[in-house]
């Protein structure tokens, strides 16, 4: 893609934000309309999403691609972990429990794939969605308990939330049906890739409606801008490094490096507000981190290719 194209996805997407904006807006969609579209985009939508990009013919250089791009996700959240044993030592304790959860998740789940395939086609949906596989497991895992007083995570819970969460669901299969290259009845596949198209608009405007929760001149602070320079610019520097001894390029290195860059997890502010932490506070390093990576990322898009 040349870099007018970039900025003419990110273009495309931002409108469709704003779609989602005047929609909360006009009340159209509320607070519960908002959860309804989240959750069918979570257990329909994207798995969809994500099984379409596995409905392509087997090459070996792409599985094997496809393995570092796995080996790289978890190497990047283990960094992460590090990094958030001493980053937020002086913060308050409210905002320290956001900001370790902000470091280790992205919005990759939800803005990570139309970027991927908008830029890099179905082969980088599929490295989408193989490189976000350590980021849902330390989600459900590490994530959490940054919100739980008593820092117990239930094993087996995390164990259930990773086998049967419906995006992983939908790797295992795309992958069986990949290796195997079993062929889908047509009736099938038609509805699979026709469901897994609504996923663009869906999260934008779902992305919209957040960016409504927020007014714009409270968002910039220093600690929120400083976390936005980590999460937008940093992190994925340091995913571009560590790229390099495993040997990716193209759309493997690209998929890595851009999920990387991804936006606050808009999970954050579910549960901060869940776990009474500073649920204000993670809806702004969300909204800001989004608003900045609408540059942020073609600009990262420019310098990749």
């Amino acid at each position: 893609m040349s870099v007018w194209e970039t900025f003419s996805l990110q273009g495309s997407l931002f409108i469709m934000i704003l779609a989602g904006l005047v929609l909360k807006k006009l009340g159209i969609l509320d607070a519960q309309g908002r959860r309804t579209l989240t959750d069918l985009c979570i257990d329909i939508v994207i798995p969809c999403n994500i099984l379409k990009s596995f409905l392509v013919p087997l090459d070996r250089s792409v599985l094997t691609a496809a393995a570092a791009v796995l080996a790289v996700g978890f190497l990047i959240q283990f960094l992460c972990l590090l990094l958030n044993q001493f980053l937020y030592r002086r913060c308050p304790d409210a905002q320290k429990k956001v900001l370790q959860y902000c470091t280790l998740v992205s919005n990759g789940g939800f803005l990570g794939n139309p970027v991927a395939e908008g830029i890099y086609g179905l082969e980088g949906l599929m490295y989408a969605s193989v490189y976000l596989i350590p980021m849902r497991i330390v989600m459900w895992s590490a994530g959490t308990t940054y919100f739980v007083a008593d820092k117990k995570t239930d094993r087996r819970q995390v164990i259930k939330n990773v086998l049967t969460h419906p995006c992983l669901v939908a790797v295992y299969l795309g992958l069986v049906l990949m290796l195997t290259e079993l062929p889908l009845p047509q009736m099938v596949t038609v509805a699979v890739k026709s469901i897994g198209s609504c996923n663009s608009a869906l999260t934008m405007f779902i992305i919209g409606m957040i960016l409504d929760d927020v007014p714009l001149r409270t968002l910039l602070g220093k600690t929120t801008g400083l976390y936005s320079v980590l999460r937008l610019g940093l992190l994925p520097l340091l995913a571009y490094l560590v790229c390099l001894p495993f040997g990716l390029s193209g759309a493997a290195r690209g998929v890595s490096v851009l999920l990387t860059g991804m936006p606050a997890g808009a999970t954050a502010a579910i549960f901060a507000a869940r776990y009474g932490s500073d649920a204000p506070f993670a809806t702004r390093c969300v909204v800001l981190s989004t608003l900045l990576s609408m540059v942020t990322l073609p600009l990262w898009s420019a310098f990749l290719a």
